[in-house]
């Protein structure tokens, strides 16, 4: 595309960064903008798998497959299932050749794509304020530091809260009938080893039938991190009298809400460090799709929020990334490039934010206890991640060639 387009992405996520590392692989200079100081300047939560057909694709597409799977973990690929008693239902152990859903520290895999882009690329501590129509197609940007840019194409990787997405749609994130208490474990092996032999290499899940979670996960450096979650409106704590400011408050309330639960799961709801972080689930409408606005464009979040279940979140989003950045590259204009990409995208992430959004309440929806709702079989979802990286492989294969 001759003269390339001013191209500026709000949001430096793993979204934002794959489209920008994509993008300046093939001679593309794009700027991404991100609210935060630095890119290790907060926590960047817990840890994710980027699955063979979404994920991974991405990360081919960017050259950094390699430099992932150097940094991932297969073993944290396992899984165990218990319930409310700590009776186990199910489990799953990889094979030490699986590289179906390798897991990875969230800020690893940040810092990961930064540093592969180019020095100057990534302007931190630019929060966009306001972005309005410059005429002749031209987009003007705000930011809370005073500064201000123009660009032909608008890229929003934004996240949930996104402030490019109103340019496009009036759907907002909606609450899914779930809130949850961020957790932590430091040092597990020594200070926790009880939770530490809970959780093994992997996953822990758990549910009781009526609508409580315990979903345990081992991060890398030794430290455990935890979602305990339940039906709730977001007003809970008043309603509830808990004051979040204080972990006993917190844990009092807990041992109320979990209380018929065994000792050794009342301990890892209980026995964290530092301080429980109230969280909630939310998601936007799905399917969503939305009319074209030349030269403004979502991706990953910001374009199709959902709920946890399946985590489906950060592959589309690098996947998302990933494709619009080769349709800018194949496209005779940007305007041809967003409507190809778009497109596609409503048909991938639509039918799996309306999955992830059920499966989502279905876990904390209400069980009768000889029939308790589980996650998916982990083995069979490794064989459909691989059996569909190869499928997309040959889609795309064959439309090079047409």
């Amino acid at each position: 595309m001759t003269p390339s387009p001013r191209i500026a992405i709000v949001g430096a996520g793993p979204a934002g960064l794959t489209c920008a590392r994509v993008l300046q692989r093939h001679g593309i200079r794009p700027t991404v903008f991100d609210a935060d100081s630095a890119v290790d300047a907060r926590d960047p939560g817990g840890t994710l798998d980027l699955h063979a057909d979404t994920g991974q694709i991405a990360l081919e597409d960017a050259d950094l497959l390699d430099a992932f799977l150097g940094l991932a973990s297969i073993s944290r690929q396992a899984k165990t299932r218990m319930d409310e008693q700590g009776r186990v239902l199910a489990g799953f152990v990889p094979d030490e050749s699986d590289q179906a859903a390798p897991e990875i520290d969230r800020g690893r895999l940040r810092v990961m794509l930064y540093e592969h882009l180019l020095p100057g690329t990534v302007r931190w501590g630019r929060e966009l304020t306001a972005i309005t129509p410059g005429g002749d197609g031209v987009w003007r940007l705000e930011f809370a530091d005073g500064s201000g840019v123009e660009a032909d194409l608008v890229i929003g990787a934004d996240g949930a809260w996104s402030r490019v997405r109103p340019l496009l749609t009036d759907a907002a994130p909606e609450h899914l009938g779930v809130c949850f208490l961020d957790a932590r474990y430091d040092d597990v092996d020594r200070a926790h080893p009880e939770i530490a032999a809970l959780v093994g290499d992997g996953h822990l899940f758990v549910n009781d039938g009526n609508g409580r979670g315990l979903i345990l996960q081992r991060n890398g450096n030794a430290v455990i991190r935890g979602y305990l979650a339940f039906r709730a409106p977001l007003d809970w704590p008043a309603r509830q009298g808990v004051d979040v400011r204080y972990r006993a408050s917190v844990s009092a309330y807990l041992l109320r809400e979990f209380g018929h639960w065994s000792a050794d799961l009342r301990r890892a709801i209980t026995e964290i460090d530092g301080s429980y972080v109230p969280r909630s689930f939310a998601g936007l409408p799905a399917p969503l799709t939305w009319d074209r606005v030349p030269g403004v464009t979502l991706i990953g979040d910001a374009a199709h929020l959902m709920g946890p279940f399946g985590g489906y979140g950060a592959n589309l989003a690098m996947l998302d990334g990933a494709e619009l950045a080769r349709a800018i590259v194949a496209a005779a204009g940007t305007e041809e490039a967003i409507t190809r990409y778009e497109t596609e995208m409503f048909a991938r992430s639509g039918p799996l934010a309306v999955a992830s959004n059920n499966a989502t309440k279905g876990f904390f929806a209400d069980h009768t206890p000889d029939a308790p709702h589980l996650p998916p079989d982990a083995a069979e979802e490794h064989r459909t991640y691989e059996a569909r990286a190869a499928e997309y492989r040959r889609r795309r294969a064959a439309s090079n060639l047409s």
